[in-house]
C-alpha cells in the first residue's frame, strides 16, 4: 500500500500541536508538525481562550504539512480538553471570547443548581462528577450573570467542534466530549433537555451529537487557498483528549473492565473502560464519572487535579525569573528527599491559584508540615501527592 498520511489536531490546555500519522505497510509512525503555546488569557479579570489565536497556530501547521506531505494527506481531525465552549449567532458570528474552565465566575452554581434540582436527580440525568468546571455550571452562570447574550446564542459547540466548524462548516458536537458537560444523558445519548429546562438554560442551541468517526464533510475552499491541503476529509475523531488516548491504549477487551488506566496531564483521569454508564446510589456517594468512549463504550472514572501542579509551580518560577524546562524540573524532584510535604491535590486552592508555590506553602503551614523551599522540593511534593491520590 502506498503511504497515506492522517493530520490530527491536538490541543491540550498548555500546548497544541499539529501531528502528522504516516500509514505504511500496516505500519503507522507519528511526526510532530507543529507545536504551539496554549493557555489561559487573563481579560478583564477573566480568564479567556485565545481561540483565533489557535486557529491562526492550526493554519500554519496545516501548510507545513501540505509542504510536506501534499496530496498523500486523507483526512484531519481534531481533539482538546473537555467542558469548554463557544457560542454563535445567527449570523454565525462568536458570541464573546470562550471562557476557560478556571474562570471563577463559575463559583456558587453547583449550589445553585442543587437548590433548583437536587444533586441525585442530576447525577441520575447525567452520570456525571459534580465540579464545578463542567459546561452545565458555565452556562447556570452565563444564565444568571448575561441571560440576554445566552439568548442570543443560535449555535452552542465545544472546543473541538468549533475547529471542525472552521474546517469544513459542519455543526455538530462529537459524543465524547458531549459527555464532559454534565449535560447529555447516557441513557438516550443525547441532551438532557429536562434539566437543562429546569436550569432555564435554552435547549434550541444544542446541535447533534455525533460519534466518534463521523465524517463530518471537506476543507473549506478557503481553508484550502489558506492552507495548500486539497479537498481532504474532516473526520471527528474521540474529539475528548482522554477518550483517544484510552482508544490509543493496546488491549483487545474493549469495553471489559479488567484493566485500568491513569492518564496524566494538566488533568489526571483514573478509571477503567465499561460498555454502558454505571448510574445508581453507590456512583452517586462516591462522585464518580461516566465519560464516552470509542465504540458506544463508557470510562468510568474519577478526575483529579494533574499535573497542572507542576505546570503552575512552573510558571510561578518562570514570573520569578528562572526558566526551568519539566526535564531540569523533574531531575530536581529526583533529588529531594521523599515525602518531605503531600497536599491533597484536589483542594480547591489549588484550582486556580494565583501563584501555585504559595498555595502549596500555605497548605503545608496550615498542615504542620515542613515548607518545601527548593524548586526540587516543590515538584517532589507535587508528584509524589499525586501519586499517593492515585493509590487511593
Amino acid at each position: 500500500m502506498p503511504e497515506q498520511c492522517f493530520l490530527g489536531i491536538d490541543l491540550g490546555a498548555e500546548s497544541g500541536r499539529v501531528l502528522a500519522g504516516i500509514l505504511e505497510d500496516k505500519q503507522i509512525r507519528l511526526e510532530e508538525i507543529h507545536r504551539f503555546s496554549n493557555g489561559p488569557v487573563p481579560v478583564a479579570g477573566t480568564r479567556r481562550w485565545n481561540v483565533i489565536g489557535l486557529w491562526s497556530s492550526i493554519l500554519k501547521g496545516l501548510s507545513l504539512a501540505a509542504q510536506k506531505y501534499g496530496d498523500r494527506i486523507i483526512s484531519v481531525g481534531v481533539d482538546t480538553w473537555g467542558v469548554d465552549y463557544v457560542l454563535l449567532s445567527g449570523r454565525q458570528e462568536l458570541l464573546g471570547q470562550p471562557y476557560h474552565y478556571r474562570d471563577p465566575r463559575t463559583e456558587g452554581m453547583l449550589n445553585l443548581a442543587t437548590s433548583r434540582v437536587p444533586q441525585q436527580e442530576i447525577f441520575d440525568a447525567t452520570g456525571l462528577q459534580f465540579m464545578e468546571i463542567n459546561t452545565l455550571y458555565q452556562l447556570l452562570s452565563m444564565q444568571q450573570s448575561d441571560p440576554e447574550l445566552l439568548k442570543q446564542a443560535d449555535t452552542f459547540l465545544l472546543m473541538p467542534d468549533f475547529f471542525h466548524w472552521l474546517l469544513s462548516g459542519s455543526q455538530v458536537v462529537e459524543f465524547t466530549n458531549a459527555t464532559t458537560t454534565q449535560c447529555l444523558n447516557p441513557k438516550t445519548g443525547d441532551w438532557a433537555a429536562d434539566l437543562l429546562r429546569q436550569l432555564e438554560i435554552p435547549t434550541s442551541m444544542f446541535p447533534k451529537v455525533v460519534p466518534p468517526g463521523t465524517k463530518l464533510g471537506t476543507l473549506r475552499d478557503e481553508v484550502m487557498q489558506q492552507t495548500g491541503l486539497g479537498k481532504i476529509d474532516v473526520i471527528a475523531p474521540a474529539t475528548h483528549d482522554t477518550a483517544s488516548a484510552v482508544a490509543a491504549i493496546p488491549t483487545s477487551h474493549t469495553g471489559n473492565p479488567d484493566w485500568a488506566y491513569i492518564s496524566s496531564g494538566t488533568w489526571s483521569l483514573m478509571g477503567v473502560e465499561v460498555n454502558s454508564a454505571v448510574l445508581g446510589k453507590r456512583a452517586f456517594e462516591l462522585n464518580v464519572t461516566n465519560e464516552g468512549g470509542i465504540d458506544g463504550t463508557y470510562r468510568l472514572l474519577k478526575n483529579i487535579m494533574g499535573l497542572w501542579l507542576v505546570q503552575e509551580c512552573r510558571r510561578a518560577y518562570e514570573r520569578r525569573g528562572k526558566t526551568l524546562d519539566y526535564s531540569e524540573l523533574a531531575e530536581a524532584a529526583a533529588a529531594a528527599a521523599p515525602f518531605r510535604s503531600l497536599v491533597d491535590p484536589d483542594d480547591a486552592r489549588f484550582l486556580s491559584p494565583d501563584d501555585m508555590l504559595e498555595a502549596i506553602t500555605g497548605y503545608c503551614e496550615e498542615t504542620s508540615q515542613p515548607v518545601p523551599e527548593s524548586e526540587g522540593q516543590f515538584i517532589r511534593c507535587a508528584l509524589e501527592s499525586l501519586a499517593l491520590k492515585y493509590r487511593k
